[in-house]
């Protein structure tokens, strides 16, 4: 386990949100959420830990944490988790350019995944996984792959 995939998401922990959005309550709780969507629904680790870990730039600015998010992760993770934190709200702020943009493309596919876990990890009363536990997740499941 990384520890310091393990502290960026520690960071998340009280991190609020905005209630209108996320009645779940803080970033950490919602990532999980996340991350538990994406394991439902594919065998993926890069997949699973964009999930987990999309929003990681939250515990440093709440407005450009897509940006923030994916400079911290830069060397950390793949290239194309990097990508998809980076990215993961471009659907919702410009999603025809981005369909124009990615079209066809497995980048696309990916993005509308994560899009659909991060509005559907917003339950308040969800039980969820540990953040250890997330990630040993990630990394057995790379190692079996």
């Amino acid at each position: 386990m990384d520890p310091d995939l393990l502290d960026l998401l520690r960071g998340l922990d009280g991190v609020p949100q905005p209630p209108r959005y996320h009645p779940e309550g803080d970033a950490l709780f919602h990532s999980l959420q996340v991350f538990q969507h994406a394991q439902a629904a594919t065998c993926d680790p890069e997949l699973w830990a964009a999930a987990l870990l999309h929003d990681v730039g939250k515990s440093i600015e709440g407005r450009d944490h897509d940006a923030i998010g994916a400079d911290l992760l830069d060397g950390l993770v793949s290239d194309r988790v990097v990508f998809l934190v980076r990215h993961h709200l471009d659907l919702l702020r410009d999603p025809r350019r981005t369909r124009r943009r990615l079209h066809g493309t497995r980048e696309l596919r990916d993005l509308e995944a994560l899009r659909r876990w991060d509005f559907a990890g917003r339950r308040p009363h969800a039980t969820v996984t540990t953040p250890e536990a997330a990630l040993a997740a990630i990394r057995d499941h790379e190692r079996r792959v």
